[in-house]
């Protein structure tokens, strides 16, 4: 839908939409039949996608949320209103929910959806639903604000971010051995990570390097790829309102992909496969791939020793791990000499909830520090609140390099209405380059893909 403001964007999802488990809506007066009624729904579902965090709503939530209301006297009913599908079809339902204002009273965005849901209008900031006491909860407290930022547009917040996460480089500590390179490495600029990929490629059926490009790969190539190179060139995707088009620094970064896929120190194919990502996966846990950019996604969820989709049971001792470096010592965006980029959801109220206290309620209820510790049942994941990290990422000291050294030079993607188009369009532009396009050819083309998504170049930047 390029070129047509991302409002009318969401405004005009169609009734062909592919349809979830029926929410309700918060005003049909039947639903508060014998006591307060809501509903709170993310894109999980026992036995199927997101499973747990399915089950922990259901089990552990509902049912704690339901008794503390009623022991202060006030009848409350909490149903959960699963899904298990596609993000884009969860979204557009959620869209259209809100739209006819027949949406779950507690909903979870994926974070880059916020800012295109409030020029929608179809979600409000915190203040304008619930009033001035939401900035009493203590919770906020433990929220840094860097993290906050997930869950605000326009400098206010519209919900409570549901985590955050780091972008590092991991890399095959045996293969580095084999290679000469050594096993505690940490590059400081570009160039040295192209000499270890060089390298990396003397050694037979090996691929040196991963770094996420193409369509097929998504929004994993924005933010395992483009946005960390951006930064690291010193670099924004976005200032304020307006969009940086081509850029020095993106040139820089499309000419980082050139040395890498058309150097032969890069698998293009896997680029072009929608299966691409799992297996670049499956490379590196079978020692074929010596370095990955990933999310710290791949450390807990991908190649845990016991319960990862490509389990590398030697992991901790085989597994090393890194900041992205600046394309130069110093080059980054503000200085500095290394780079991370963080992502994460956010829960949101529904602006047109019959019963906005109780609805936030429920919605810290989900934030509440016992409640994240449920929810890892003795695991360790980067979370929202400070306190929680502390109590659990030393368990794990991957996770706590990266709350402490990535979150420490990270960026989040910028919450503005066009972000999926413009990450789109960066995409695209880094799956010309892998198949043979010039950099700076590719780059213009970029901004002129920029202009269709804008509607001109008024918020345009190069």
């Amino acid at each position: 839908m390029a070129g047509v403001p991302r409002r009318t964007a969401l405004a005009v999802l169609g009734a062909g939409a592919v349809g979830l488990t029926g929410c309700g809506t918060p005003l049909d007066p039947r639903r508060d039949a014998g006591g307060i009624a809501l509903t709170v729904a993310v894109n999980a579902i026992s036995g199927g996608k997101n499973s747990e965090e399915a089950e922990w709503i259901e089990e552990w939530v509902i049912p704690r949320f339901v008794r503390a209301q009623r022991a202060r006297g006030v009848d409350v009913r909490v149903d959960f209103a699963p899904s298990g599908v596609d993000d884009e079809q969860y979204k557009t339902k959620l869209a259209l929910d809100l739209k006819a204002r027949a949406a779950p009273d507690v909903m979870a965005l994926d974070g880059i959806w916020l800012g295109e849901f409030a020029e929608a209008e179809y979600i409000r900031p915190l203040r304008d639903v619930v009033g001035g006491d939401f900035t009493e909860w203590p919770g906020w407290r433990q929220i840094d604000r860097r993290v906050q930022a997930l869950a605000r547009f326009e400098g206010r917040l519209y919900g409570i971010p549901a985590g955050t996460d780091a972008r590092l480089l991991f890399y095959h500590k045996p293969l580095f051995r084999r290679a000469g390179l050594p096993e505690e490495w940490k590059p400081r600029s570009w160039e040295e990570i192209l000499d270890a990929a060089r390298r990396l490629k003397r050694l037979p059926g090996v691929v040196p390097l991963q770094i996420n490009a193409g369509t097929p790969m998504g929004e994993a190539t924005t933010m395992q790829g483009v946005l960390p190179l951006l930064t690291g060139a010193g670099g924004a995707v976005a200032k304020g309102d307006r969009w940086y088009g081509d850029t020095p620094a993106l040139r820089a970064v499309l000419d980082f992909y050139r040395r890498v896929y058309r150097g032969g120190l890069g698998d293009p194919k896997l680029q072009q496969e929608a299966k691409g990502r799992d297996k670049s996966f499956a490379a590196f846990a079978d020692g074929r791939l010596g370095i990955l950019a990933e999310g710290d996604y791949f450390w807990r969820d991908v190649v845990a020793p016991k319960t990862g989709t490509s389990a590398m049971p030697h992991r901790d001792r085989e597994v090393g791990y890194t900041l992205f470096p600046a394309r130069t010592p110093g080059e980054a965006l503000g200085g500095r000499d290394h780079v991370s980029l963080s992502g994460g959801g956010v829960h949101v109220l529904n602006p047109h909830t019959r019963h906005p206290q109780q609805a936030f309620e429920l919605l810290t209820a989900l934030h509440s520090a016992a409640a994240l510790r449920a929810q890892l049942d003795g695991t360790a994941k980067i979370t929202e609140r400070d306190d929680v990290n502390a109590a659990v990422l030393d368990r794990d000291p991957m996770l706590r390099f990266a709350a402490d050294d990535a979150m420490a030079v990270t960026v989040f993607r910028p919450p503005l209405a066009a972000y999926t188009e413009v990450s789109s369009a960066l995409q695209e532009a880094t799956a010309q380059v892998v198949s043979g396009t010039a950099p700076k050819r590719a780059a213009a083309a970029y901004g002129r893909r920029l202009q269709e998504v804008l509607g001109g170049s008024d918020r345009i930047i190069d």
